[in-house]
C-alpha cells in the first residue's frame, strides 16, 4: 500500500488487440480501444481520520501504528509528522527519535474499514468497475464518462518515483541514467529498459506511454499479501538480515489486519547478489497474521538455507492461501470437533 503519497492520476490506456476464442475454436479479434483509468490513493488515511474524529489533534504530528516502545511499525501520518521525514512502514521508535513530540496512536481498523466502505460506494456512483486495491485505494473505469486528451503531457512531466512499481532502488538506478520523469523515460527503449530491470523495465516502458491492457477487475480475489526490500548494498549480516524480515513481517501483519485475514502460508523469498532466488514455505491450519509467529518460522527458514556469508540482494515475506475471519473460526471449530472425537 502507497499510503504515503495520495495521487489522483487519470491516464488513457491505449489501443490494445486482445486475441479471443470461440466456441468454436477459431480466434476471434476484438477491436482496440482507449480506456480512462482513474488511479485514487487517497493521503495519510488513517491519520486523517484520527483528526476528523479528534479535533484537538488537527495541526499536530500524528502517527498512526506500532507503539516505539514495542518495535512496531507506521501504518499512516500526518503531513505536520512528515515535515519531520516521517513516513509509513518507517520503524516506530525511528519516528520517535525524529519527531519525540507526536502523538502516536494505535490503529482502529474497524473505523477505517467504515470510512473506505463509505468511499468505495461514492465511487460507485460513477462507475460499476470499481477495483479495491485497499482500504484507501482503488482503480476505476470511467471510459463511458470521460475523454481524455491530457494524459500524454500529464506522464511526461510525472516525477520517475510516482510511477507504478518503482521504489527507491529502482528510481535511484533511473536517475543515474538522467532519468528524472516520464519524458525521459521515454528516451530508453524497450530493449533496454529490459536489460536494466528484466519483466519490470517492459512494464515501464508501457505505463509510461498509458498503455495497459489489464482490465478493472471489481471482484479479484486476492492470493497473497507480501513485502519485500531490495538493498542498494548487498546484505552479509545475518542478524541484520533477521532485523528486516522482523520489519517486512510487521508490515504483512500490519495489512493481514486492515484486511481482517490470515494466511495458511508463510513464505520466505531470498534473492541473491548473483540473482539466484530461492523461496522457502511452511504451512499451518490456523494461519499465520502475528509478526513474531511469522518470524519464529522465518529464522528456521532462513538458517535452512545454509547460505554461509553468501551476500543477499533481497529479502521478501509474505502469507498466501488467504482465509477470511469466519473461515478461521470454522476451521478452529473443526479442529475442536476433531480432536474431541479422537478421545
Amino acid at each position: 500500500m502507497k499510503e504515503h503519497s495520495k495521487s489522483l492520476s487519470t491516464y488513457a490506456r491505449q489501443p490494445t488487440t486482445h486475441s479471443y476464442e470461440n466456441m468454436h475454436g477459431v480466434g476471434m479479434t476484438k477491436m482496440p480501444q482507449n480506456r480512462t483509468i482513474i488511479h485514487i490513493d487517497m493521503d495519510a488515511f488513517y491519520a486523517a481520520i484520527e483528526q476528523r474524529d479528534q479535533p484537538e489533534l488537527r495541526g499536530r504530528a500524528v502517527i498512526v501504528g506500532g507503539s516505539p516502545d514495542r518495535r512496531g511499525v507506521v501504518a499512516s501520518c500526518s503531513y505536520e509528522a512528515r515535515q519531520f521525514r516521517i513516513h509509513s512502514a518507517m520503524p516506530s521508535r525511528t519516528a520517535f527519535r525524529l519527531c519525540p513530540q507526536a502523538v502516536f496512536l494505535p490503529a482502529r481498523f474497524e473505523v477505517y474499514r467504515a470510512v473506505s466502505a463509505h468511499i468505495m460506494q461514492i465511487f460507485h456512483t460513477f462507475t460499476d468497475l470499481v477495483e479495491p486495491l485497499s482500504l484507501d485505494e482503488a482503480y476505476l473505469d470511467v471510459t463511458q464518462r470521460t475523454h481524455n486528451e491530457q494524459a500524454p503531457a500529464f506522464l511526461d512531466a510525472l516525477p520517475i518515483d510516482k510511477f507504478f512499481g518503482v521504489g527507491k532502488v529502482t528510481a535511484a538506478k533511473l536517475r543515474e541514467l538522467g532519468i528524472a520523469n516520464g519524458a525521459d523515460l521515454k528516451r530508453l527503449g524497450q530493449e533496454r529498459l529490459y536489460a536494466l530491470f528484466g519483466k519490470q523495465g517492459n512494464q515501464l516502458y508501457h505505463f509510461v506511454r498509458g498503455e495497459d491492457d489489464r482490465p478493472i477487475e471489481p471482484t479479484r480475489k486476492r492470493k497473497s499479501v507480501g513485502k519485500e526490500v531490495t538493498f542498494e548494498r548487498d546484505l552479509v549480516d545475518r542478524e541484520r538480515m533477521i532485523e528486516v524480515l522482523e520489519h517486512l513481517a510487521r508490515q504483512v501483519e500490519q495489512r493481514l489486519v486492515e484486511l481482517n485475514l490470515r494466511g495458511r502460508t508463510l513464505t520466505l523469498k531470498v534473492r541473491w547478489s548473483d540473482f539466484q532466488l530461492n523461496t522457502r514455505s511452511v504451512s499451518r491450519s490456523q494461519g499465520f497474521q502475528d509478526a513474531q509467529a511469522m518470524l519464529s518460522v522465518l529464522r528456521t527458514l532462513l538458517a535452512h538455507l545454509n547460505s554461509g556469508n553468501r551476500p543477499v540482494r533481497l529479502l521478501g515475506v509474505s502469507v498466501s492461501n488467504l482465509l477470511s475471519k469466519d473461515e478461521v473460526q470454522r476451521t478452529r471449530q473443526v479442529t475442536a470437533l476433531t480432536l474431541w472425537d479422537s478421545e
